[in-house]
């Protein structure tokens, strides 16, 4: 930290300095939004028995076949600097996947390999935004996609999704009214965390014609693309964009195959934007890591039985956990139609924030307090259900107990 000096350069008291130890820093950074989310798994960290359903995280473990990737790698001296945007092996296997899942003919010029989803995000934004643009996004939303564009001093506005009896929906007009001179981008994450609301193909094709129209950005978070109850995979903005077309897809590794500690995922955007993706890469991060990424390819080929699998787990648990809280009368709560996470309100609960807090002081059960994902989850609480049955079983009666 700078020192302070009297007048007659000697160091002034430390009684006498500033309290403000951030005072060095960017003002972006001191001006950071509160992120509630954050903050009540650090006050639940303080508690040794405390039973978390709070993160996106799942507790199966990464599949042997992905491990056994990395270890092949590994054991053949893939342990040195690779290419910044990955290697061609992955970024080709990524051009596959989107060829067999999606039926999409992507050229590997397009697919950027990322240290984590969130890697791809920061990059999309920091190629994208100049300090004072405008960023609308469809909220609730994950509360450090709002972050990154807080960082590059960019405003953001929301657009909320409107719920009605438990039915996510989103007013087309509301979010192309909201769009300014200055707005720069269209932030949208469909499949939704923490709602459980997907787009369709026809919202998508309406927001992709809006934006060429007005020379907007799309920046979509697809990263629960594969995890939906009825069908394949979501409908993706992908489907109805050109090769050209102003759109930037996040993708990552951590959800469907549960690689939520590899660290990688990856970023679509059109061909022109290569060089500028690299470059900002380059000087971030120096791509992913090499031996992972051949864990990477090895789910990417061998993954669909275990997602397969774990959707059949998740939509039990789902079932399940609609029947337990629809026992409880202060419940309101309907099956999310995708993602693994349980989204509902408590009657008489409105501060979510203190609620969490108490759930952790009262049972010791960590969940998410719906104000993470922006104004409308104001009153929510989000429980991930990616887990065992017997883990599920236990947080939904420490829930009960607390709400009865």
């Amino acid at each position: 930290m700078r020192k302070h000096l009297y007048q007659d350069g000697r160091p002034a008291h430390p009684a006498d300095q500033p309290d403000n130890d951030d005072m060095d820093f960017r003002r972006c950074i001191k001006n950071l939004s509160d992120n509630p989310g954050a903050e009540i798994i650090r006050y639940g960290r303080r508690k040794k028995d405390i039973l978390s359903l709070g993160q996106g995280e799942g507790d199966a473990p990464t599949p042997d076949f992905i491990c056994r990737g990395a270890e092949q790698a590994m054991a053949t001296g893939k342990t040195l600097y690779g290419p910044v945007l990955g290697h061609d092996d992955l970024r080709q296997e990524i051009s596959n996947y989107y060829a067999r899942i999606y039926k999409l003919a992507l050229p590997t010029n397009r697919i950027f390999a990322t240290s984590s989803g969130t890697t791809a995000m920061h990059l999309a934004l920091t190629a994208l935004l100049e300090e004072g643009d405008e960023v609308v996004a469809v909220t609730p939303i994950w509360k450090n996609l709002l972050g990154a564009v807080e960082l590059m001093q960019a405003q953001f506005k929301e657009v909320p999704l409107r719920s009605e009896n438990g039915i996510w929906t989103l007013d087309l007009e509301a979010l192309f009214d909201a769009c300014t001179k200055n707005t720069r981008i269209l932030l949208i994450n469909s499949p939704s965390n923490p709602t459980g609301w997907v787009m369709t193909s026809a919202e998508i094709k309406a927001v992709m014609d809006f934006a060429r129209a007005r020379n907007i950005w799309v920046v979509s978070d697809e990263v629960y693309g594969r995890i939906v109850y009825d069908g394949q995979r979501a409908p993706s903005f992908l489907d109805h964009a050109t090769a050209d077309d102003r759109l930037f897809v996040i993708n990552s590794f951590s959800k469907s195959w549960a690689m939520t500690g590899w660290r990688l995922g990856w970023l679509v955007g059109p061909a022109r934007a290569e060089k500028a993706i690299r470059d900002i890469a380059l000087y971030d991060n120096m791509g992913p890591p090499t031996f992972a990424q051949y864990g990477a390819i090895e789910a990417l080929r061998h993954g669909e039985d275990f997602i397969s699998a774990q959707l059949d787990l998740w939509r039990g648990n789902m079932d399940y956990m609609a029947t337990r809280l629809a026992a409880q009368d202060r419940v309101i709560f309907t099956p999310p139609e995708s993602t693994f996470y349980g989204f509902f309100k408590i009657d008489g609960e409105e501060d979510c924030l203190a609620f969490a807090r108490r759930l952790i002081d009262d049972v010791s059960l960590l969940l998410a307090p719906g104000c993470a994902f922006g104004r409308a989850g104001q009153g929510y609480i989000r429980l991930c259900f990616a887990v065992s049955r017997d883990r599920l079983s236990d947080a939904l009666g420490r829930l009960e107990r607390a709400i009865t």
